[in-house]
C-alpha cells in the first residue's frame, strides 16, 4: 500500500492526480522530455542496424544469404547479450554501462566496416558482426525503466507502455528508410556510418539526463520491496505461458527480417533498389499505424481470445506476400501486401506484451519483456539468414516465404499450448480508450 507521501509525490509528477489517464496527462510528467526527446534519437539505431549490415554486406560480397547471415551474426549476439546490459544498468546505473557502450560500439561498427569494405576473409565479416551488436544500446528498456522511476505505480504507467510501444514501431519506420537511402544513395557504408554516430551523439545526451535516472542497486537506496523481490530471484522462463509467447513473438521477428531481406532482394531484381526504403517503410507505417488503433479500440474480448484471432490473420498476410511474390507482381500489389502483413503484426505483438504482464509475477515481469524483446531480434536474424539462403538459390521472390513458415510454426505452437495463455486470475487485461486497461470478466 502507498504511503501519503508517495501518493503526493506520484500526483505532483503526474499534474493531475485523478481522472482517465491520457497521452497529453502523460506528456506532462515531471521530467519527461528530457529523457524522451534524447531516447527517441538514440533508439533510432536500432531499427537501423541489422538492414545496414545487409546492404553493405551485399554490396561487397554480391551475396544475399552471406548478407543475411553476417546480419543475423549481429542480431543473435544482440539478443544473447541485451539482458546483461541491462543487469548491468540495474545494478551501476545507467549512465554508467551507456557512455563507454555508445564509444565501444561505434568502435565495433568502425571494424565491421572495415573488414566489409577489404578484401578480408569472409569468416572475419562474422567474428566483426559479434561485438557490433552485442554492444548495440538497449535505449528502449531505459526508457521504459525511467517512466517506471517517474511514475511509482501511478495508473499512468499503463498509458506510458502504450506510448513506447508505438514510439518503437515508428523507429522501424524511420530506421530502414533512412538506412537504406544513406546506403543506396550515399555509400553502401553509410547506414552503418548514421548508425554509430547516431547511437554516440544520442546515447550521450541520453546519459546526460541523470535527474531522470533509476536509482541503481549499487547506489543502495532502492526501496525496500524491490531489494526483497531482487533477494528472491525468478525465472520467467518457468511460466508456461511466457515460453508460448516467446515462440509467438519469435515468429513475429521473422516477419521482420525476412522482409526486409526479400524487399532488398526484390527491388534490386527488378533494378529499382532506391524504393526498397519506402517499401519497408509501408510494412512499418501499416505496423505503427494498427498500434495505434490497436490502443484507441475498448476492446470486448480478452487478450488471449484477440491473439488466438489476430495470429492466424497474420499468416494469411504472410502467405499472399509470398504467394504474389513468386507471380513477378507489380510493385503496388506487393507493398499493399506488405502493408497488410504490417498491419496484422501489431495487434499480435502488443497482444503478447499484455498478456505477458498478466501471466508472469511482478518480480520477474523486467527479465519477461527482455525475453519478448530477445525473441524479436532472434526471429529477425532467423529470418534474414533464412530469407537470404532462399533469394540465392530460388530468386527472389522466394525470400518471402521465410515470413510465412516461421509465422506459420509459431501459430501450430500457440494453438497447441494455447490453455497456457490463460491469466491465473479472475479478471483479464482489456484495453480502454488510447493506452488505457481495465479488468474484463471472460466466459
Amino acid at each position: 500500500m502507498e504511503s501519503p507521501a508517495t501518493t503526493k509525490d506520484t500526483a505532483s509528477r503526474t499534474q493531475r492526480p485523478e481522472g482517465r489517464p491520457g497521452y497529453g496527462q502523460l506528456l506532462r510528467t515531471d521530467g519527461a522530455w528530457s529523457f524522451l526527446l534524447p531516447g527517441f534519437l538514440a533508439r533510432q539505431p536500432y531499427a537501423m542496424l541489422t538492414i545496414s549490415i545487409v546492404l553493405l554486406v551485399e554490396h561487397t560480397t554480391g551475396s544475399f544469404g552471406l548478407a543475411g547471415a553476417v546480419s543475423a551474426t549481429a542480431g543473435i549476439a544482440m539478443a544473447l547479450l541485451a539482458p546483461q546490459s541491462g543487469k548491468l544498468a540495474d545494478r551501476f546505473g545507467q549512465g554508467a554501462v551507456l557512455v563507454p557502450q555508445v564509444f565501444l560500439h561505434a568502435l565495433t561498427i568502425a571494424a565491421l566496416i572495415t573488414v566489409a569494405s577489404t578484401d578480408a576473409p569472409l569468416w572475419s565479416l562474422f567474428v566483426a558482426a559479434v561485438p557490433a551488436g552485442a554492444t548495440a544500446p538497449q535505449i528502449s528498456p531505459m526508457v521504459r525503466a525511467r517512466w517506471a522511476a517517474r511514475l511509482q505505480g501511478s495508473p499512468l504507467m499503463t498509458t506510458a507502455a502504450a506510448f513506447e510501444s508505438v514510439t518503437d514501431e515508428f523507429t522501424f519506420v524511420v530506421g530502414p528508410v533512412l538506412a537504406t537511402a544513406l546506403c543506396t544513395g550515399v555509400h553502401p557504408a553509410a547506414g552503418l556510418i548514421a548508425e554509430a554516430a547516431v547511437s554516440l551523439v544520442g546515447g550521450l545526451i541520453f546519459a546526460a539526463q541523470r535527474r531522470t535516472q533509476p536509482a541503481s542497486a549499487r547506489a543502495g537506496d532502492a526501496p525496500e520491496s524491490a531489494r526483497s523481490d531482487q533477494a528472491r530471484p525468478q525465472s520467467a522462463l518457468a511460466v508456461p505461458g511466457a515460453r508460448v509467447l516467446v515462440v509467438a513473438v519469435l515468429g513475429i521477428g521473422m516477419v521482420f527480417g525476412g522482409m526486409q531481406v526479400s524487399l532488398t532482394a526484390f527491388t534490386e531484381s527488378i533494378g529499382r533498389p532506391g524504393i526498397n526504403g519506402l517499401m519497408y517503410g509501408a510494412f512499418a507505417a501499416g505496423n505503427m499505424l494498427a498500434a495505434v488503433a490497436v490502443g484507441a479500440i475498448r476492446w470486448k474480448r480478452g487478450p488471449q481470445t484477440r491473439l488466438l484471432a489476430g495470429y492466424p490473420a497474420l499468416v494469411v498476410a504472410a502467405a499472399l506476400v509470398a504467394g504474389t511474390a513468386q507471380l513477378d507482381p507489380w510493385v503496388l500489389v506487393l507493398g499493399a501486401l506488405g502493408t497488410l502483413t504490417g498491419l496484422c503484426i501489431a495487434p499480435c505483438m502488443i497482444t503478447s506484451f499484455t498478456l505477458i504482464e498478466t501471466l508472469v509475477p511482478a518480480g520477474a515481469r523486467t527479465e519477461a519483456f527482455t525475453w519478448l524483446t530477445g525473441a524479436i531480434a532472434l526471429g529477425q536474424a532467423t529470418g534474414s539468414t533464412v530469407a537470404g539462403q532462399l533469394a540465392d538459390r530460388s530468386g527472389a521472390g522466394a525470400g518471402f516465404l521465410a515470413p510465412f513458415a516461421g509465422t506459420a510454426l509459431a501459430l501450430v505452437v500457440v494453438l497447441i499450448f494455447r490453455k497456457a495463455l490463460h491469466t491465473p486470475h479472475s479478471g483479464l487485461v482489456a484495453a480502454r480508450g488510447v493506452g488505457h486497461r481495465t479488468t474484463v470478466t471472460v466466459d
